[in-house]
């Protein structure tokens, strides 16, 4: 059943009108499954969230249906005579059903591995495009083809074909080194360790893992390992000249990583950004200001200039609000109103030391600086806000209240000069 398809045999078995009804029989098979596959996906599409049936189940619903439709059609048609299409029928629908479960269980083993559910359909594609292939017989004289065709490198030479199943052995086993990485990082992120901890361990492992299945792989086709060495020098090289930015960010990268002095939510001042850090990766950090606009900044700066970090011991930020009150206002009655206000806004933090204060600045023109400080605990909320609300808070306290808010004025004299025109 699995061997390559007798295209002599299936010549003569279309030319009699029981050989067209197997050939149909087996399409109907597969159309039924196709039906059962579409009303399947309609109801699920339907169902309430909690009764949906997960996507990659809907998706085995079509080989699965044809595949037992086969083996029942193969069963009744075997009393008839010997089935050619029917078993051909069963291996595609097996071949396919096999590639969907494998696939499907590797994205629920590995739910955080974004890239398989990307390429899901074209892996699926790809491998039963070439077990099709088998079956009608081409991949013998694909692959005699493209072994007589050789290519010369390092010392030896090398077919194209074996160049094809090194470059298939090598996405397979960094295919399988990223499914193991992702479900490495997916058992660290439910332990206590430290976040940056957790993420330096998985981005060393997913490394280790994605070089030695490189490795293993080309080991496995039969390719001297020692061909590496001039790729490595040049490769090192490279590094030394053009990619030692690159190769500085990366290693900023592991140290901040390490040394914990950025890490996720941390509220910081980089340059001329100021936000809170939403991602921290090996190259650059995702630096998310208040606005909405993200800024992603090379790890190179980060460890190489001042970094303002607002919440390395404590999130808590200090906000001022400045008021100017009129000259013979009661000093203290306007301090006690300013902290008064102060503490009935929910975010501003009122238990000691941190309680709100308020100063009297200076003496200026046009009246008295006064000055009102307090903390918040949530900077990443935004600071512009707080101060909003308490200007509208002291202005509507200061007029109860009946302390005057004083505006610029100006004495001019006039010395000497021609008399002023009377208004007559």
């Amino acid at each position: 059943m699995f061997g390559p398809i007798d295209f002599a045999r299936l010549e003569r078995l279309l030319a009699t009108p029981l050989g067209w009804a197997e050939l149909a029989l087996t399409v109907a098979c597969f159309a039924v499954g196709r039906l059962v596959d579409r009303a399947i996906l309609r109801r699920s599409a339907h169902a309430p969230p909690g009764t949906r049936l997960v996507a990659g189940v809907t998706r085995m619903a079509m080989p699965l249906v044809a595949l037992a439709l086969l083996f029942v059609a193969r069963i009744a048609w075997n009393r008839y005579a010997i089935s050619r299409f029917i078993d051909l029928g069963i291996v595609l629908a097996g071949a396919l059903a096999g590639i969907r479960m494998l696939l499907f269980t590797l994205r629920r083993l590995a739910p955080n591995v974004a890239w398989l559910k990307g390429w899901e359909r074209a892996i699926s594609f790809t491998v039963w495009t070439l077990v099709a292939l088998h079956l009608l017989g081409i991949t013998p004289e694909i692959a005699e083809e493209l072994d007589a065709h050789r290519l010369p490198l390092g010392k030896g030479e090398a077919s194209l074909l074996t160049l094809l199943k090194g470059a298939a052995a090598i996405l397979v086993t960094i295919a399988v080194s990223l499914w193991l990485s992702g479900l490495v990082e997916q058992r660290l992120m439910k332990t206590d360790m430290d976040l940056s901890h957790r993420a330096l361990l998985s981005k060393f492992v997913s490394a280790v893992l994605l070089v030695v299945g490189v490795l293993v792989a080309l080991q496995t086709i039969g390719l001297d390992l020692t061909v590496l060495s001039v790729f490595g020098g040049a490769l090192g090289v490279g590094i030394g000249l053009g990619l030692q930015k690159l190769a500085s960010n990366y290693i900023a990268g592991f140290v901040i990583l390490m040394d914990r002095s950025i890490r996720l939510g941390d509220l910081i001042t980089v340059s001329d950004r100021h936000g809170v850090v939403t991602n921290v990766t090996s190259r650059y950090c995702v630096v998310r200001s208040l606005d909405g606009v993200e800024a992603i900044v090379p790890n190179e700066t980060l460890v190489t200039t001042t970094v303002l970090n607002h919440s390395f011991s404590a999130k808590d930020v200090r906000v001022a609000v400045a008021v100017q009150v009129a000259y013979g206002t009661d000093l203290d009655r306007a301090l006690a109103v300013l902290r008064e206000v102060a503490r009935g806004h929910p975010r501003v933090d009122t238990e000691p030391p941190r309680e709100p204060a308020a100063f009297v600045v200076r003496f200026a023109e046009s009246g008295i600086d006064l000055e009102l400080g307090f903390w918040i605990r949530d900077p990443e909320n935004g600071q512009l806000n707080v101060k909003s609300d308490l200007n509208l808070a002291v202005w509507k306290a200061f007029q109860a209240a009946g302390i005057a808010v004083p505006y610029p004025q100006r004495e001019v004299r006039l010395i000497g000069g021609a008399p002023l025109p009377s208004a007559g």
